[in-house]
């Protein structure tokens, strides 16, 4: 299992193998600096390589790097300009000039194959200051010019914990060492440190006083969907109702039906007003089609909505507009709803209506499994905080909100968050691609099919995500991201869900 920790944690653990476990430091960073110089050596293998340290244990871990790589015969230069070091870090920096190492404090004017990046670690915070912004802005010259970059645990200029000044090494690849760090994958951090790689360096967790989130795996994925038995019919997997749309957003519908069918559930139900029903018809041929009210948009009706009660997961507020009449459906199935309920787009928007007291009055009432899908603007409203707030509290705020409420929370972004306030997942499948209207519909409905078929809404959240991320990422490389639509996302789910099991 793969972890994500932040500063504090990643200290917790350093602390725990350093004087818990009595694992020396000084070995730690030798290991550090060796998977360094095993990744440069891949990344580079011919060439000229410059490794840039500070004066901290980052810089360390650069020191043995360009030990190492001197050793195997590569040439290597080494820019350090701090004046002061931690000890690990000046007992490195001495072992390194002991071999005849070259460390200059002026950038050199020539080329280079690679640039290893020990600038700052996970600890910096703040503004860089000028020498060390000048350092960053030369880093990203060198790669201007051609070289590539390998960030050792975290781009330099990128906090820890996940925020990024405007001054951040651009690196092609970053190697966390120890444990995958919170600021790689959290706003900029993420387009900063490009492929994000993790050494295992024996650093160990104190598990049994912390909770760690963790990365959505192929493998993890695999595990948790139900195994489909040849001698079986449709009534064994389950009954997913799809309530959505109106004459604005008649797209949302159909996005949210196709995906719950494409994604395993036996029976899909499409639950559309009245004056609807014929835009869908023979679109999606494998679902029902259901009227929710009389007239275009979506109007309250306790009758209608019991029927939704006969169904395993119900996927709401998909393009329905947002309006006093969708916040009304929406607490009545908290309030009466039995199955895994999936609070989508319009249904968040709709709680603004009635206030958060309401709102935190049905949620600790709710009857059913709840799995809320915001994106980033529809939690601050949801939250009542703002999203700069939101952004810096990383997985945090999701977190609090979750457990406060009892809800599993699915924070769509780049790296999405997928936390029930006890678990968090982050899922890292997806592409830019999917920064287009109907991505968040198709995601819902994926939710909906597998939920239906006996998921948790924990583990539905997340299995939906990495799936319709998988499916995405295979629809980019056949025809690039610009042209990617939601539809293709939908076309490619079966690829998605046979790369599984390669």
């Amino acid at each position: 299992m793969d972890y994500v920790l932040d500063n504090a944690q990643m200290r917790e653990a350093d602390e725990y193998t350093i004087n818990g476990l009595g694992v020396p430091s000084l070995v730690l960073m030798e290991r550090a600096g060796e998977a360094l110089a095993k990744r440069a050596e891949e990344s580079a293998p011919t060439g000229a390589i410059l490794c840039v340290c500070g004066g901290g244990n980052n810089g360390g871990d650069g020191f043995v790097c360009a030990r190492l790589l001197k050793a195997c015969g590569r040439e290597v230069t080494v820019v350090c300009f701090a004046e002061r070091k931690s000890d690990d870090c000046a007992e490195n920096h001495r072992k390194f000039l002991a071999v005849g190492g070259e460390v200059v404090a002026v950038f050199p004017k020539k080329a280079f194959a690679l640039v290893v990046d020990c600038l700052l670690g996970t600890g910096f915070k703040g503004a860089p200051s000028e020498a060390y912004a000048a350092a960053i802005k030369e880093i990203n010259g060198y790669k201007a010019r051609g070289a590539r970059v390998l960030s050792a645990d975290i781009p330099s200029g990128v906090h820890g914990d996940g925020r990024v000044q405007k001054t951040a090494v651009c690196a092609d690849e970053t190697l966390c060492i120890g444990e995958y760090k919170t600021g790689v994958f959290f706003g900029d951090g993420i387009d900063f440190a490009g492929k994000v790689l993790r050494a295992d360096i024996g650093i160990r967790l104190p598990r049994e006083k912390e909770k760690y989130a963790t990365l959505v795996s192929r493998e993890e994925i695999a595990a948790l969907l139900p195994k489909r038995k040849r001698n079986t019919h449709k009534g064994c997997y389950g009954r997913a109702a799809i309530v959505a749309g109106s004459v604005e957003y008649t797209g949302a519908a159909y996005l949210a039906t196709a995906a719950c069918l494409r994604s395993g559930a036996g029976y899909t139900a499409l639950f559309v007003p009245k004056g609807l029903l014929t835009h869908y018809m023979l679109k999606a041929p494998e679902a029902l089609l259901v009227a929710s009210n009389e007239g275009d948009r979506y109007e309250f009706n306790a009758r209608k909505m019991q029927e939704l009660t006969a169904y395993d997961s119900v996927a709401y507020g998909m393009g329905m507009g947002a309006s006093i009449a969708v916040a009304e459906g929406a607490l009545w199935l908290l309030g009466n709803y039995t199955g895994t309920l999936i609070l989508d787009a319009d249904a968040l928007n709709s709680f603004a209506f009635f206030g958060r007291e309401k709102l935190a009055k049905a949620f600790a009432q709710k009857k059913c499994d709840v799995v809320l899908t915001p994106h980033i603007k529809e939690f601050a409203r949801l939250s009542e905080e703002s999203v700069g707030t939101i952004s810096e509290k990383g997985f945090d705020a999701p977190e609090a909100f979750a457990k406060t409420h009892g809800v599993t929370v699915l924070l769509k972004n780049a790296v999405s968050v997928v936390t029930d306030g006890e678990r968090t997942a982050l899922n890292t499948a997806g592409t830019a691609g999917q920064a287009k209207g109907g991505s968040g519909d198709v995601l819902a409905g994926v939710i909906a099919g597998l939920c239906a078929q006996g998921l948790s809404g924990f583990d539905g959240a997340r299995a939906g995500a990495y799936l319709v991320g998988k499916a995405a990422e295979i629809a980019a490389k056949e025809q690039g991201e610009y042209s990617l639509l939601a539809t293709d996302t939908i076309e490619r789910l079966g690829k998605a869900f046979l790369s599984l099991y390669e």
